[in-house]
């Protein structure tokens, strides 16, 4: 599909369409966009960087009335770097339209949030337990609310927030659209949307790691070596890499490990305050570190451009954990690189994911500050 005039009728969303300048819609977009504008409740699977914030928020902002001045959408979110984060980007398609919306993150001045809602914004975007504050407060009203959206869904059907996310669609009206995004699903996430949602479609979309413009090498390294082969990537010419770990305690040590070895770099974990969490990314994002360590979880739908590598310091789990992460890098035409650290134990994983991927890994060291072919022996 060319064009989005076939589908999206907003003279001004198609003049923010050509000013991005994006020319076609993703694959995630030109299945989930159509049922969107149907009013059809989606779950729709599939992974970051693929385009789903736009895939809900086009049609969303299409179908605000403007002169209704009360809450028309509802957005959750599992942080407040993703509630931040959506806010912006329908802050940016909104742009010369008389659409107002506002954010609310726990942690955040009530009494400010509470002047925001007087403002009556169209479009509510916000972290669960903040929105159930705010209702309970009787300042969010939710009765003229038409379309939910719950991101990172798998994330929000923890037991920390399911509740609050089923009162939240329960309060509004029978007629309510639902709306489900996520870059993985289980078979409870499924369970979930089918107690909560009315004859609603399934959008699966497969990751695509078929982009001859990203490398897949491994770099034999025991866990003990580890460390110093980070270090070594840190000093790599022009490089922006996310460093996976599945454990917060390796993180922490590797963290602890290379300030002590002078490395400059960022963690973005689970149990970091908002400040430390956005500072993190802040300098990870305008280039003042080379390295984000992070984990699946803390790095979980948020949009980091330009990253030149992924690394996995910790073997992925499954073929779905390695696919997603190794997503990040090589985005819109870019060049990237993933680098896994394998340990002699870990071979046999990187053979069966190898197979399962059908991708082929190759082997390289580093030496004089960047990959190289291992010397023959």
């Amino acid at each position: 599909m060319n064009s989005i005039s076939s589908i999206i009728h907003s003279p001004i969303l198609q003049k923010n369409w050509e000013e991005s300048g994006f020319t076609a819609f993703t694959p995630v977009q030109e299945k989930v966009v159509p049922l969107i504008m149907e009013g059809k409740d989606v779950v729709c699977e599939s992974p970051t960087g693929t385009g789903k914030t736009l895939a809900y928020l086009l049609p969303i902002i299409q179908a605000i009335d403007p002169s209704r001045k009360q809450a028309q959408a509802v957005i959750l979110a599992p942080s407040r770097e993703l509630v931040m984060q959506i806010h912006q980007e329908i802050q940016k398609w909104a742009k010369g339209t008389d659409i107002t919306s506002a954010a609310f993150i726990g942690g955040a001045n009530v009494k400010k949030q509470v002047e925001k809602l007087k403002k009556k914004p169209h479009i509510v975007v916000g972290t669960t337990g903040r929105l159930i504050e705010l209702m309970k407060m009787k300042k969010l009203k939710m009765h003229e609310v038409k379309t939910i959206v719950v991101d990172e869904f798998d994330l929000m059907i923890s037991s920390e927030h399911i509740r609050e996310v089923k009162d939240i669609i329960k309060s509004t009206l029978k007629e309510r659209q639902v709306l489900f995004f996520s870059a993985t699903l289980s078979d409870e996430t499924e369970q979930v949307a089918e107690s909560l949602l009315q004859n609603h479609e399934i959008v699966k979309m497969e990751a695509n790691l078929d982009n001859p413009k990203v490398d897949h090498v491994f770099v034999y390294s025991e866990l003990r070596d580890k460390v110093e082969a980070l270090r070594s990537i840190s000093y790599f010419k022009g490089i922006k890499a996310l460093v996976f770990f599945n454990q917060l305690e390796r993180l922490s040590e590797m963290e602890e490990k290379l300030k002590y070895k002078g490395v400059e770099l960022e963690v973005l974990a689970g149990e970091s305050n908002k400040m430390e969490r956005k500072q993190s990314l802040d300098r990870f994002r305008s280039g003042k570190v080379s390295m984000l360590l992070t984990t699946d979880v803390a790095a979980r739908g948020l949009d980091i451009t330009d990253v030149t590598h992924v690394i996995h310091f910790d073997f992925p789990s499954d073929t779905k954990q390695y696919i997603h992460r190794s997503g990040r890098t090589g985005r819109m035409g870019a060049e990237g690189t993933v680098i896994c650290l394998v340990s002699k134990r870990e071979l046999s994983f990187l053979e069966k994911l190898s197979k399962e991927l059908n991708l082929p890994f190759q082997e390289k060291t580093i030496r004089g500050g960047g990959l190289q072919q291992p010397e023959t022996k």
